[in-house]
């Protein structure tokens, strides 16, 4: 499966993300005219508690976030702006792991008043980007993640006023 998910909270079980996030996974490689059977992406689903370890371990930030990514291989491009070289399966099958922290996902889509189903694929999309290279670290790259992460949206069907 190109996207193993592994659930890791019992808030995530009626999510249905295994559905949610191989649509989103898919959409993301389509864009790029990817296949996704020749690459992979491992989903952590956990809770606040678990990504707060995590966000403290490697962003030695000690608080919870929404999403969180680890690139197998570092691909961010070394002009601000540009495109981050495209995949080769021949090196490039395994992308990375991602997390996504339930309550934070939540509470954020309900804040906002997105469907939270909606706010998840927008935060796969991020994710699934950040593996692939692209960053928002200055304005140059937030505006080339942010219009692709709009335009994906956009072709599955969801609302992207409030983007």
């Amino acid at each position: 499966m190109p996207i193993e998910v592994i659930i890791d909270h019992q808030g995530w079980e009626n999510e249905g993300l295994d559905l949610l996030a191989m649509q989103t996974y898919d959409n993301v490689m389509g864009y790029f005219g990817y296949d996704p059977e020749l690459y992979e992406v491992s989903l952590l689903a956990c809770n606040d508690a678990r990504i707060s370890v995590l966000n403290q371990k490697f962003r030695s930030q000690e608080t919870a976030t929404n999403v969180l990514s680890w690139p197998s291989l570092e691909r961010v491009p070394t002009i601000a702006g540009e495109m981050p070289d495209a995949l080769d399966p021949t090196r490039d099958d395994f992308l990375g792991d991602i997390a996504l922290a339930y309550e934070t996902c939540r509470a954020e889509a309900q804040s906002s008043a997105k469907p939270v189903s909606d706010y998840i694929s927008h935060l796969l999309i991020h994710g699934i980007l950040h593996l692939m290279g692209f960053n928002h670290e200055d304005d140059a790259d937030a505006t080339v993640m942010e219009g692709i992460e709009t335009e994906i949206l956009g072709k599955m069907g969801v609302n992207t006023q409030y983007i």
